[in-house]
């Protein structure tokens, strides 16, 4: 029934939400908002957002370049396509589609790039901490979100932990599951020693300081990047608030919309956004279509080059939609972590 699906359930909370930010704009306060915009400023805004979505692909064609060489435009566009699927796929199914697809186009087993998309929310983690220390300077946040910040700090230390100990002691864990495991759960054991060694695999990246630099570095600047879409679009409304404030709401944004719950955050995304500039004396109108001006500016360089990828590849939607269902990280995979179906290799 159709009630019972993830899907419809977002799509109604988008809808009421959506709703809810537009519901007091007047037709008069967009004649006056039309008559004050400055479209020149649009034209940095859409570079800087498809540097955004650009730079996000080169820094997973970075962490994976230790196992497969990928082109660059081939990376961006998969990158690109991958965030379609997580957009167009409920809550967190996304990024098993998201796997799905990468697995099959590139031949990669799902553990595999599993293991990248933990060291991208790893080095988003570290990145996001290094704002949040620069804008704290000039601004102070919100009591609900200085706490989030300090989860953040928390999770991410010990994300650094896990992944350090994975890394230089794989041995002794498999042992460790070996003792425990092995005669009381054999299978368990089986598919446990399966994903240790092809997760393994995917966090090589970070013995290499050259690509771990690298993926640093890019990260800082894509998201330098994006605060730079919200900086020229205060300017293309005429807020005259300062790039701090722009690290602002992007940041706050970024907390706000850590656990997807509508596709592609429809009205969760305006509700965060436009709250945000409410606390910068922003009118309520115009902070509620300056939030849907940004929402279209992020995913328009998504929807260009990853519908670019999936047209000539020819991927259909429905087919990875349907796949995730019945997929699993742990099966088809020998104990070496060499994943053996017949659309995939490592």
């Amino acid at each position: 029934m159709v009630w019972k699906k993830k899907k419809f359930w977002g799509v109604l909370i988008a809808v009421a939400l959506l709703a809810y930010c537009v519901k007091d704009v007047t037709l008069s306060e967009l004649q006056d908002l039309y008559q004050r915009l400055n479209l020149f400023f649009l034209i940095p805004a859409v570079v800087s957002s498809f540097a955004f979505v650009m730079l996000k692909g080169l820094r997973w064609r970075i962490i994976v370049e230790p196992q497969k060489k990928i082109p660059i435009f081939r990376s961006i566009t998969l990158y690109s396509a991958g965030q379609v699927l997580n957009i167009l796929m409920p809550a967190l199914t996304g990024q098993l589609g998201r796997m799905i697809l990468f697995a099959k186009k590139e031949g990669l087993s799902k553990t595999f790039v599993f293991s990248t998309i933990v060291l991208e929310i790893l080095f988003d983690a570290i990145t996001l901490v290094i704002f949040l220390l620069l804008t704290s300077l000039a601004f102070v946040f919100p009591s609900e979100y200085r706490s989030v910040s300090y989860i953040i700090c928390a999770v991410t230390l010990l994300l650094l932990g896990l992944l350090y100990v994975l890394l230089h002691y794989q041995h002794k864990v498999e042992e460790f599951w070996k003792r425990r495991c092995r005669n009381r759960w054999p299978g368990f054991y089986i598919g446990v020693k399966k994903f240790i060694r092809s997760f393994s695999k995917g966090i090589e990246m970070l013995r290499s300081s050259q690509h771990l630099a690298g993926s640093i570095l890019i990260s800082l600047i894509f998201w330098a990047a994006h605060m730079f879409v919200v900086y020229f679009l205060f300017l293309s409304f005429g807020f005259g608030l300062p790039l701090a404030a722009a690290a602002a709401v992007m940041i706050i944004n970024t907390l706000a919309l850590m656990v997807p719950i509508t596709p592609g955050n429809a009205g969760t995304f305006e509700v965060a956004v436009s709250t945000t500039l409410l606390a910068f004396d922003v009118a309520r109108s115009d902070a509620v279509m300056f939030a849907l001006a940004l929402h279209l500016l992020d995913l328009l360089p998504i929807y260009l080059l990853g519908t670019l990828f999936l047209r000539t590849e020819k991927v259909s939607i429905e087919e990875i939609k349907t796949k995730h269902e019945d997929d699993s990280l742990l099966d088809k995979v020998t104990e070496d972590g060499v994943l053996v179906d017949q659309e995939e290799t490592v």
